[in-house]
């Protein structure tokens, strides 16, 4: 080399996909990729075991995806109890309701995301998958289109820069790059798509923190309470813990924010059922918050790129479905790209098939979750539906099942049937019929905004 040439750059890595984010959705798809025979390269800027903000309950639906992924025996090593059992308090009545198995798994979990993570990230490297940590991604590398004259939107991503802990910028390109990578993804932002194409800013805020649980009676059970506009929630996970959740309306939430150990007393005195389950329980570690839960859908697959998990799609944690779809679609787009990643166009239709297929099948929760989301007090005709379901076994696991995702809101409830519980309201002595008749069009506006699209 001449003297003040400069150093040539090393040759870049390569690989046949990437992934940023080695949490749930990453490293699911990870897990896919690798069992499929493809090298896959995952970055996430963590060391596990680590956490996260989240508040991680998996009704069975989304423990099935858990053993799908082959992640389960690892997962239940954490040691969290298997909880079978559901129970939903308001207006003084109560839904006590058991799942409907699927493939044998009848029970939720809630484990604390270190341990959680942890597992996912030994599945996904058992899969074949490398995954590197501390290292953070800094951009994506472009691959411009040949000839001239072509459209800006034609290019494709071709792979990432990003830094390990030495500090020293190195490059990795693949056919793919999967944005794993949360709600500020990285790779929606460099992709454009970080502004959502189907938004709704939710009414509640998130107070969560973990209490030591001698209360064995519970510990097989996930609950829920409603009083007025208060809404909170009990589930047991590991390490003798349970895991309280908070969602005041979110106006409370910079309020509680400021004093957070008041917040949390005003907050849990409000709700009597709960403060009654927490007898003998000693919170063990600090209040964590989110004021923005913000529900949305962005553009998640290109040329070259996909966003699974809470990247391309978030809904509001009062249903609880966020670990579920991250595990399944991140599944689901791995085993979707492996066979394309040698032939560019039929790479990209088979994203774009995989986004259609999250949105046809998300989008009627997506509607449901916001319409619990809304900081109101429970509706007349809600009302009646607790009232029946509290009565009737049946119709109590019909509606466990909707949030274990083995059935859908719009057959666990039919229409007819939202008909009778509406008209049993008006009957009653104290109805307010227009707070009733104004309910019973949000629940009619709501289907049919998730209605499937005619072609």
């Amino acid at each position: 080399m001449s003297r003040g040439a400069a150093p040539s750059r090393p040759s870049p890595e390569r690989a046949d996909a990437i992934v940023v984010g080695a949490r749930v959705a990453g490293s699911a798809c990870a897990t896919a990729l690798a069992r499929a025979g493809r090298r896959v390269v995952v970055l996430d800027r963590a060391r596990f075991p680590s956490d996260t903000l989240s508040t991680h309950l998996l009704f069975a639906g989304g423990v099935v995806e858990l053993d799908r992924l082959g992640a389960l025996p690892g997962v239940l090593a954490v040691g969290a109890p298997p909880l079978p059992r559901a129970a939903m308090h308001g207006a003084g009545l109560a839904i006590h309701a058991r799942y409907t198995a699927v493939g044998g798994i009848d029970y939720g979990l809630c484990v604390r995301r270190p341990g959680l993570d942890a597992a996912l990230v030994d599945t996904a490297r058992a899969a074949g998958a490398e995954v590197r940590e501390r290292a953070r991604v800094t951009g994506l590398v472009w691959q411009d289109p040949p000839g001239r004259g072509r459209r800006a939107s034609a290019r494709r991503v071709a792979g990432v820069r990003w830094t390990g802990a030495d500090g020293r910028e190195r490059e990795v390109r693949a056919p793919l790059v999967v944005g794993a990578d949360g709600r500020r993804s990285l790779v929606a932002r460099e992709v454009g798509a970080e502004r959502p194409y189907r938004a709704n800013r939710n009414e509640r805020a998130c107070f969560y923190a973990y209490l030591q649980d001698p209360r064995h009676e519970w510990r097989a059970t996930a609950s829920q309470w409603r009083e007025g506009r208060e809404l909170g929630t009990a589930f047991p996970c590991d390490g003798g813990l349970v895991m309280v959740l908070l969602m005041p309306p979110v106006e409370r939430g910079p309020g509680f924010r400021a004093d957070l150990d008041r917040g949390w007393e005003e907050t849990v005195g409000a709700l009597p059922g709960l403060r009654e389950r927490l007898e003998g329980c000693t919170r063990v570690t600090k209040v964590r918050s989110a004021l923005d839960t913000t529900s949305y859908f962005r553009r998640s697959s290109g040329p070259g790129w996909a966003l699974p998990g809470d990247s391309g799609h978030f809904k509001d944690p009062v249903t609880a479905q966020g670990i579920r779809d991250g595990l399944r679609f991140g599944r689901l787009l791995g085993e979707a790209a492996a066979p394309a990643l040698d032939a560019p166009a039929r790479l990209d239709r088979a994203l774009a098939a995989w986004e259609r297929r999250r949105e046809r099948e998300c989008l009627e929760t997506y509607h449901w979750t916001n319409t619990l989301a809304r900081a109101s007090a429970m509706t007349p005709i809600e009302v009646e539906l607790y009232r029946e379901a509290a009565a009737d076994p049946a119709l109590a696991t019909a509606v466990l099942d909707v949030f274990a995702r083995t059935r859908r809101p719009a057959r666990a409830l039919p229409l007819h049937q939202g008909v009778r519980l509406t008209a049993r309201a008006l009957r009653h002595p104290t109805a307010d019929r227009r707070t009733i008749l104004h309910a019973a069009t949000a629940e009619l506006a709501s289907r049919l905004r998730a209605a499937p699209r005619r072609a």
